[in-house]
């Protein structure tokens, strides 16, 4: 190829950085679609108030976790994506223990069994709630995995769905120390 013919390497570039710019702003418009159902962030609205079952039968009450932020997410036990995400809850949950509570909610499941054998496979050492359709009314919950960080006087403050790293739960909920 001629030195006329092939591309310079400042024209590649130029069309690499299109193509990026591309992707991301697919990626952001895909991302907004996905979280347009979602409880509102701007005006820092309290969370819904929630009372659920535990794995014991316990009643608890979301409340009971404020005072630090709160990571609420909901999953169902055989949602792929959301088995993806539990090493990166887990290690979560293990790392900011003292600044951070994360509450998982099962929703779309057949059995508590079922539920409890996923907390075990997964080794999640956290609050588990059982929710139902009202919760998912309640909190806006259309697919799975969706999480909502919460501050500590329960207000929302940051909305999510989809499969999220370590390092993006790391900074959804770090902020908020």
């Amino acid at each position: 190829m001629s030195e006329r013919t092939r591309p310079s390497r400042r024209r590649r570039w130029a069309v690499r950085a299109g193509e990026a710019l591309l992707f991301v702003g697919v990626f952001l418009a895909v991302h907004a679609w996905q979280t347009r159902g979602l409880i509102d962030t701007g005006a820092a609205l309290p969370a819904p108030v929630t009372a659920l079952a535990d794995l014991q039968g316990r009643q608890r009450d979301l409340r009971e976790f404020l005072g630090r932020p709160v990571l609420v997410y909901f999953f169902a036990p055989w949602c792929g994506v959301c088995a993806a995400s539990a090493g990166n809850l887990a290690r979560l949950a293990r790392w900011r223990a003292e600044g951070l509570h994360v509450v998982l909610v099962a929703m779309d499941y057949e059995t508590v069994g079922e539920v409890t054998d996923y907390v075990h496979r997964h080794e999640l050492g956290v609050p588990v709630l059982l929710g139902d359709a009202q919760t998912a009314d309640a909190w806006r919950v259309a697919g799975y995995p969706t999480y909502y960080v919460l501050d500590g006087d329960g207000r929302v403050r940051r909305r999510d769905f989809g499969y999220s790293t370590l390092a993006g739960l790391w900074l959804r909920t770090g902020w908020l120390d």
